[in-house]
């Protein structure tokens, strides 16, 4: 076991919380505004699309961890694409039954 000895874990513990609490804020941190907030699925893109400018212009980044975050943020991106598609469809379904008479049936 890497820390079978108690002692050792906790000079480990006390080194590593000694380096994050000297440790500068990341230079990509996601910095957002109180107000912000996603209401829909557009809105969530916009922000990935900052974002993947942000990531694609670090040149602090190499080029495994740019990739490992522009796949990430790409993900994501598929899925709220996918979730305007599905909103979207929704609410053409949801004028067209407000369009049809109430009493028939299809």
């Amino acid at each position: 076991m890497p820390f079978a000895d108690p002692e050792k874990r906790r000079q480990y513990d006390a080194e590593h919380k000694r380096k994050a609490r000297v440790a500068e804020p990341c230079p990509t941190r996601l910095t957002l505004p109180v107000e912000f907030r996603a209401k829909t699925a557009a809105d969530v893109l916009g922000l990935l699309n900052e974002q993947l400018d942000t990531v694609r212009q670090d040149t602090s980044l190499g080029s495994v961890e740019r990739a490992k975050a522009i796949g990430y943020l790409a993900g994501i991106a598929l899925r709220a694409i996918d979730a305007g598609d599905v909103a979207a469809r929704v609410e053409a379904l949801e004028s067209i039954l407000k369009t049809r008479p109430k009493g028939k049936a299809a």
